[in-house]
């Protein structure tokens, strides 16, 4: 009986079959190299090319092919050689000159340039520039903000907290406390227009302010549950108030470390009398312009995002009565954030950032 031409053995390495099994699960492989490592595995299970093209949804000689490029190539085999397309229009001296013009000069009247903008100077098309950006990794319509902070014990409290985060001493719990000041119970002048199949949500960009709510929240580290109360004002009053709230729901025999900032309410006469008569808790303060390493500040991050940005409330009473919501609903199913740097790790990226802005303005500062 006739069984088609001879096929070349196709046997395994454990190594290539390693490589091969990522291949078809990692989500970043392109989606026909992931077939063609399908392909191969099957054919190496001893199945047929008809087998495994019925198998796979492909056509038998597709089979065939990957089979004998993988013989004949192994893994390399199964990439598309690189293809040689049209000539180069663009010189690497006018590559060079618009990365330098991106980054040491500006369009006259604004503040960065712009695809349209530097095609017009430069004399090539518009796409031409935004490949030539997305190859250096330039942007120039983006910016962002940063503070460095120039606290004397940073190193000593980054290492403080963030072996707090890592290590927890036992017996004890560790809390995030801080307070969201000013939060606006914010109404729309005009009702909202709902989501519906094909159209997002519609609100109108102005609204009426009925009034502010202070939250003072303690973030439990180890759980991800939240203490969280309103205030009508952010004094030392309220703040002590707030920590006798935590300290009556927090179990008696533990010690409490309380990560927290700055702000003068958290340091007043009043407050250190309080610590004298608590002395289980122990507060750590964070460095000043150093609010990204409480934890607290996160979960606020998600409050906004989740309920206050796009919350409609008619007075502070109902911007209260939400907030408690969903601080309930977070204590119904918790979830803790997970710290991963190392207290070298930020203070050798505080390090990098800090030499890196050095050089940047070293022209400037020797003129």
């Amino acid at each position: 009986m006739r069984t088609g031409r001879p096929k070349a053995a196709l046997v395994l390495s454990e190594e290539e079959r390693e490589v091969l099994r990522g291949y078809t699960r990692r989500h970043s492989t392109a989606q026909m190299v992931a077939m063609r490592a399908r392909i191969v595995l099957a054919c190496a299970s001893g199945q047929s090319n008809s087998a495994v093209g019925l198998d796979l949804g492909v056509h038998p000689n597709v089979v065939g092919k990957w089979r004998r490029r993988f013989v004949h190539d192994r893994v390399a085999g199964l990439f598309d050689e690189p293809r040689p397309g049209a000539p180069r229009k663009i010189s690497d001296r006018r590559v060079e000159e618009i990365v330098t013009l991106t980054l040491e000069s500006k369009p006259k009247g604004a503040t960065h340039w712009s695809t349209r903008d530097m095609a017009r100077h430069v004399g090539i098309s518009r796409m031409s520039v935004s490949r030539i950006w997305k190859a250096f990794g330039l942007k120039p319509h983006r910016s962002e903000t940063f503070k460095l902070s120039k606290d004397p014990l940073l190193v000593e409290k980054v290492r403080d907290i963030v072996g707090l985060y890592l290590n927890p001493p036992d017996k004890a719990v560790v809390l995030c406390i801080d307070e969201k000041g000013q939060i606006q119970a914010l109404d729309r002048t005009q009702p909202l227009l709902p989501m519906r199949p094909g159209q997002i949500e519609r609100r109108t960009h102005d609204y009426v302010r009925h009034g502010t709510s202070t939250l003072f929240a303690a973030l439990d580290i180890a759980t991800g549950k939240v203490i969280g109360r309103c205030q009508r004002r952010q004094r030392s009053v309220e703040f002590r108030k707030f920590l006798n709230t935590v300290d009556a729901e927090i179990p008696r025999n533990l010690d409490v470390h309380v990560v927290l900032d700055n702000y003068g309410t958290h340091k007043s006469p009043s407050i250190r009398a309080w610590r004298k008569k608590h002395p289980r808790f122990h507060f750590h303060f964070t460095p000043t312009s150093g609010s990204w390493i409480n934890q607290v500040e996160r979960w606020f991050a998600e409050l906004t995002r989740r309920q206050l940005q796009r919350g409609v409330h008619r007075s502070t009473i109902a911007l209260e009565n939400a907030i408690r919501l969903h601080i309930e609903a977070n204590n119904k199913s918790p979830r803790p954030f997970v710290w991963l740097k190392s207290a070298d790790q930020i203070l050798d990226s505080i390090r990098r950032f800090c030499m890196h802005t050095l050089d940047a303005h070293k022209p400037k500062l020797l003129k």
